[in-house]
């Protein structure tokens, strides 16, 4: 009697496990459509510079929120000259993960420790970028220009 409830045992796990083996396979046919989306969303951050246009300023590089980006023509490359006042009114572009749009190179992106802050920032082309603060909504572009020392960065930035 006991060798018949123990192959009774050992064949209802089997069958419990074979059951489960099954059901294993259907989800992970299942699911490789799920899979395949989920490595594409890794390849392109959805945290993605853009590439936005204004009558005034022409083509120019914005943050993922649509924020416009700066260089500062008193920097040198790999070095920031910006820091107090200028820093409060001039913050420092800090993300650390983003795609670039068309037309640029993610090869020209890098970041510098900041002296005064110890912080990362985001280069481009070496130099430096930065917001306005006085840019309040996607679109914005009061930076432009000011003082004659700011722009707004574009895929044919020049830097001296």
């Amino acid at each position: 009697m006991k060798k018949v409830i123990f192959t009774l045992t050992i064949l209802s796990i089997i069958f419990a496990l074979a059951a489960c083996g099954k059901s294993t396979e259907e989800k992970t046919e299942t699911n490789q459509p799920n899979q395949a989306q989920t490595e594409q969303s890794e390849q392109v951050p959805a945290d993605s510079l853009q590439l936005l246009e204004n009558e005034k300023a022409g083509e120019y590089l914005a943050d993922p929120q649509g924020r416009a980006l700066y260089y500062f023509k008193k920097d040198e490359a790999g070095k920031s000259n910006c820091s107090g006042d200028c820093l409060a009114n001039w913050p420092a572009f800090t993300q650390e993960d983003f795609a670039v749009p068309e037309g640029f190179d993610k090869k020209d992106f890098d970041t510098i420790t900041r002296e005064d802050k110890g912080v990362k920032q985001v280069t481009y082309k070496g130099f430096p970028l930065y917001y306005f603060a006085k840019d309040q909504q996607e679109g914005d572009v009061n930076g432009q220009g000011v003082k004659d020392v700011w722009f707004i960065v574009n895929s044919e930035t020049e830097f001296e």
